[in-house]
């Protein structure tokens, strides 16, 4: 399990600590005035005042990290007022969550140039070609020379591919169809995870108790369904190729026959 998610205070921090609105807006990674905005809407509750001064604490912190994670997920904030409002005591638990979901499990995205990409698949440079990446969400086009890979991972696999002698073209159309057949796959075990495991504990309200295991079970399936997706696919992978081998010895023997 990971420590609580809290990317903007310091390892020190204590949980009575206090914050002027300009700190707290920092400290979340926002402005002054969407603070106020989502105050205004009832999203933060309001602050301690001293004389004309009103203070922060850390869970007017969460709540707001909570919001603007939510919204760069590219959830409404008409979704997210409902969501908070129906689970207020829930922003903590719920960053603990983002946080285990965006454990890197692969590189960060990488910058070179052009030439430096198709020197990694051993072909010459070609545009066209990079207008295909970007076309399927790999590469994205930078100022100047430069181009970012957005799934350094998949491209450098593909770039080998290339140099075994596959086309170009033929790698880069796999992808959309790869990434169709794995999510199908991963909408189906999410389906599963959320009636089995994560409905039943909404549907007990949420108890305080239970966040660690919910919060645990989320974290070991992940590696888990990684795991059990490869190992299935090795195996498919392997009977292909000996149906295809099957298939062209046939062929060749047939074409043998034929020619006697």
């Amino acid at each position: 399990m990971p420590e609580a998610y809290d990317s903007c205070m310091p390892e020190d921090a204590v949980d009575d600590e206090e914050y002027t609105v300009d700190e707290l807006a920092s400290r979340a990674q926002m402005t002054v005035r969407n603070v106020r905005a989502y105050a205004g809407r009832g999203l933060i509750d309001a602050p301690r005042l001293e004389g004309r001064t009103g203070y922060y604490n850390r869970e007017h912190l969460q709540r707001l990290q909570l919001i603007r994670q939510l919204i760069e997920r590219g959830f409404t904030l008409a979704a997210i007022e409902k969501a908070i409002l129906n689970a207020p005591h829930a922003a903590g638990h719920t960053l603990d969550l983002i946080a285990i979901l965006d454990q890197p499990d692969s590189a960060e995205p990488e910058i070179m140039s052009r030439d430096d990409l198709a020197a990694l698949a051993g072909v010459h440079r070609d545009d066209t070609l990079i207008e295909s990446l970007v076309g399927v969400g790999l590469v994205e086009k930078l100022d100047g020379d430069k181009v970012r890979l957005i799934e350094p991972a998949v491209v450098r696999s593909g770039a080998a591919a290339v140099k075994l002698g596959l086309a170009p073209e033929t790698i880069i159309a796999l992808f959309p169809v790869l990434k169709s057949h794995l999510r199908t796959i991963a909408d189906t075990f999410v389906h599963d995870v959320v009636e089995e495991l994560v409905q039943p504990f909404i549907d007990a309200g949420l108890p305080e108790d239970e966040w660690p295991r919910v919060l645990s079970v989320v974290e070991s399936l992940l590696p888990i369904a990684s795991q059990v997706t490869l190992g299935i696919f090795r195996s498919e992978f392997r009977d292909a190729i000996d149906v295809a081998v099957g298939e062209q010895i046939t062929g060749l023997g047939s074409a043998r026959s034929a020619q006697k």
